[in-house]
């Protein structure tokens, strides 16, 4: 665990007195209440920041649809752009905290190769409901679109998503979502690194932080350690290209490297001074997808 990483998760809990007081909040329910700090932090952990009302500004152009789905206790809203009745869809997933219209570059690239973009806002995200989501959810989230659009006759050219929603779409393909092509744009390698450096944020003990990802585990089903790139590697049998900068501060461009080397024949595509997000709206990248989807 480095610096620049605990400063870069600080940064997104947008570290200031509020932080402050919550790390002494939980400090103290900690020695006097541990259950209580742990229900805390669980709470504080799947709340997705910045707060989704904030990502909802901006017009979407006439051209495009957008339409909400039930999912679990939340929804989904998906926002798609038919070029053509039988054109291929390329299905976009944001990140951890993202929104939809962080993907729009990226659908204009689907576009310009003939492809149709649909993109996933996750629950607790930009418009979709709920409060609180996690990786599991996103992965489930992922498997559920791809499946109603396969039953409604479309064809899935490819799977593209970013940082988080990458973590959770390498983990559905290695369970046998039908499409063509993966594209994992800066993931994380390991869910569990995360839960530390939240855990460091926040001053949470180790005590705290393992009670917190073992009721993650059996609320969702699932272990942490499932999703990291040597337990989907292996599964993921389709031309994939990972893309990851090497200054990248949320997630390290070990990440990317790991999951390049986990699944077989992926190319990895290396940026410089790109960072985190920045890389989705960079025309190089978006050029090197346009060309790897088509």
């Amino acid at each position: 665990m480095t610096r620049t990483a605990v400063q870069a998760t600080s940064d997104f809990y947008q570290a200031g007195p509020g932080l402050r007081l919550f790390r002494l909040a939980l400090g103290a329910s900690q020695r006097i209440w541990p259950s209580l700090a742990v229900r805390a932090s669980l709470r504080l952990f799947g709340t997705p920041l910045p707060p989704k009302w904030l990502q909802r500004k901006g017009a979407w152009d006439s051209d495009w649809h957008i339409e909400a789905w039930p999912f679990e206790d939340a929804s989904l809203t998906l926002y798609s752009r038919p070029v053509a009745p039988h054109a291929p869809v390329v299905l976009l997933v944001h990140g951890w905290g993202g929104h939809a219209r962080q993907m729009l570059p990226l659908a204009d690239a689907a576009i310009r190769a003939g492809l149709r973009p649909v993109i996933v806002e996750m629950p607790a995200h930009g418009r979709s409901a709920g409060a609180v989501s996690n990786l599991p959810q996103f992965a489930r989230a992922i498997e559920y679109v791809g499946a109603r659009l396969l039953q409604q006759g479309h064809q899935l050219r490819a799977l593209v998503a970013h940082s988080l929603g990458a973590n959770g779409a390498a983990y559905a393909t290695s369970r046998g979502l039908p499409v063509e092509r993966l594209v994992l744009l800066a993931p994380p390698a390991s869910p569990r690194e995360y839960t530390r450096l939240f855990a460091a944020v926040f001053g949470l003990s180790e005590g705290t932080r393992s009670r917190m990802q073992a009721r993650i585990e059996a609320r969702e089903g699932v272990l942490m350690a499932q999703f990291e790139p040597q337990a989907v590697g292996a599964r993921i049998d389709l031309p994939t290209l990972v893309v990851h900068d090497r200054g990248d501060r949320i997630n390290r461009f070990a990440d990317g490297q790991a999951f390049a080397s986990e699944i077989a024949g992926a190319r990895l595509l290396a940026t410089e001074g790109m960072g985190h997000r920045k890389l989705l709206k960079e025309p190089p990248v978006l050029r090197e997808v346009a060309d790897f989807l088509r």
